[in-house]
């Protein structure tokens, strides 16, 4: 057996049926023995996008996505979006060919450092030795992408690795890919509760990993336990997440926060005043001893943190939900309040002038056809126009360029979602300048027949930052933003999809239905209105 079978049966054992990949010299043996092994290529057109559906699919499944690439410069582009897969915690594998292990240091082609390069955007990165360990090296970086807090990890490939036969294959057992969480003890547990109910204004909060479908069950549980709503944290924006509506007046008046695998970061302003309460204590659960640290350095004062304690969040939310007593009504009342808060007048925003949309427009046009639908998955990706379809669009299953704060994995995330979702009604709602990065994956929709719909908000601009350019400098300094009304519809027709150009309200919906049934990857290409995201104020 050449480690290639090995890899990619390996891969098989571990439950892989779809690996998304771009083809190159290094892992063309890799593509011969998935045949054998039952695997099926999603070749993509950029080693990027591979990473970014691999990250949806980890997210979507609590399964780690397997993005395949080239060494050299095919492993270069992936490592450009495992950022996003790591601040979103999500469980992905990188394989990248990598120069043969006998030619390194003699200029081999494509020769380059890989796992150092790909090291501060994973969770762990390593060079496969011998075809005899790979079998082990796969099942270890497997476990490594689920244990603890999830989040994607690099293996680099040597050719001659892949290629080297072996008579005596070392194929992982089924338990090798298991993974034990990370208990929270019964007394922990007690204690934590003790102080929930001790508190006169608790919250809980989760991070990403508690905001996927696979922890719903954990959430609600702990929901029924407590009467109050966990609340999950996964956009750039912090607690100035639209689609959180007035959730920090309700921050502001915490006097306790209990962190589930939440980090204590940015996005709450690192529990300092005025975003949290000076008085605020906090129970911080993580899997992360990282977490730990970080903070408690910045609170500055080790006072404020009531306990801390290693613990898988699952386990935790299980456990907790045991042990929990409920909340005052009326402060659970109040959160779930501040929670639904949108400003008056939203539902009847409308554009100031012809030719062009509000963006809340679209927004109540896409959420009517979800509501028309049995299941739906909701892509929401950009700066502006982004906002505004996380503020405005919820659905049962939502995928965002989470905390990293990056765009343009929409096209990608869309794909990967209608592949682990065939059922699904799958949405994908990004600005014109997002559309940009991956537009040439409608190729791939198209070939592998996985339709969706996509919707652009076009405002003919990089409006986040002609935004900041309006605030900070004026009118008269914003410069270098301007992008082309383009015929974002055409080009998605061009690559065998289905498009629709947008003008007006009375074009919008009857669009929607058509790129819904036409069956294909479709782009609905609306012309908006130039707006700041929106702000939720009480």
């Amino acid at each position: 057996m050449r480690g290639a079978d090995i890899l990619a049966r390996t891969l098989s054992r571990a439950g892989v049926k779809h690996v998304f990949s771009l083809s190159g010299n290094h892992v063309m043996s890799v593509y011969d023995a998935a045949l054998d092994a039952g695997l099926d290529i999603l070749h993509v057109r950029h080693e990027a996008a591979a990473v970014h559906m691999a990250d949806a699919w980890g997210r979507l499944t609590g399964e780690p996505g397997v993005a395949l690439v080239t060494g050299g410069p095919g492993h270069a582009n992936g490592v450009s979006a495992l950022y996003t897969a790591l601040a979103s915690e999500s469980p992905m594998l990188l394989l990248s060919g990598h120069a043969p292990l006998a030619e390194l240091g003699k200029g081999s082609f494509q020769e380059m450092r890989q796992a150092d390069m790909a090291a501060p955007v994973v969770k762990a990165a390593f060079t496969a030795r011998s075809a005899e360990s790979l079998g082990e090296e796969v099942a270890r970086a497997w476990r490594h992408a689920k244990f603890g807090r999830p989040g994607p990890v690099h293996l680099s490939l040597p050719a001659d690795v892949l290629e080297s036969k072996t008579d005596d294959p070392d194929l992982p057992a089924a338990e090798a890919f298991a993974v034990r969480p990370i208990p929270l003890g019964e007394a922990a547990a007690q204690a934590v509760a003790a102080e929930l109910a001790r508190a006169e204004r608790p919250l809980i909060l989760g991070g990403p990993a508690l905001a996927t479908d696979r922890a719903r069950d954990a959430r609600r549980g702990l929901e029924r336990a407590c009467g109050l709503p966990v609340v999950c944290m996964e956009s750039p924006r912090g607690v100035n997440d639209p689609a959180l509506g007035a959730f920090p007046t309700a921050l502001a008046r915490a006097d306790f926060v209990l962190l589930l695998g939440k980090r204590l970061d940015f996005t709450l302003r690192f529990g300092q005043p005025p975003a949290i309460s000076e008085d605020c204590r906090f129970v911080i659960l993580d899997p992360d001893p990282e977490a730990l640290r970080a903070a408690g350095y910045a609170l500055g004062d080790p006072a404020r943190i009531a306990l801390g304690a290693l613990a898988d969040p699952f386990d935790a939310a299980a456990k907790l939900a045991r042990a929990a007593r409920a909340v005052e009504l009326a402060w659970a009342d109040e959160v779930r309040a501040a929670l639904a808060h949108r400003p008056a007048g939203w539902d009847s925003l409308a554009s100031a002038r012809d030719g062009a949309l509000h963006p809340a427009e679209v927004g109540r046009a896409v959420q009517g056809r979800i509501d028309r639908v049995h299941e739906a998955v909701l892509v929401a990706d950009g700066g502006e126009f982004g906002q505004w379809a996380q503020a405005c669009v919820s659905a049962p299953t939502r995928l965002i360029n989470g905390p990293g704060g990056s765009i343009g994995s929409a096209v990608p995330f869309a794909i990967a979602a209608k592949l682990a979702r065939p059922q699904a009604t799958v949405v994908a709602m990004l600005g014109d300048g997002t559309f940009g990065f991956h537009m040439a994956e409608y190729d791939t929709a198209v070939r592998a027949r996985l339709p969706f719909v996509g919707v652009v908000g076009n405002d003919q601009c990089w409006n986040a930052e002609h935004q900041i350019q309006l605030r900070a400098y004026g009118a008269s300094r914003a410069h270098g933003c301007e992008l082309l009304p383009t015929r974002y519809d055409r080009v998605a027709a061009a690559l065998g999809g289905h498009g629709e150009q947008v003008t007006s309200r009375a074009e919008l919906e009857p669009a929607l239905e058509r790129a819904a049934l036409s069956g294909q990857p479709s782009c609905v290409n609306v012309m908006i209105e130039r707006l700041a995201a929106p702000a939720v104020h009480a």
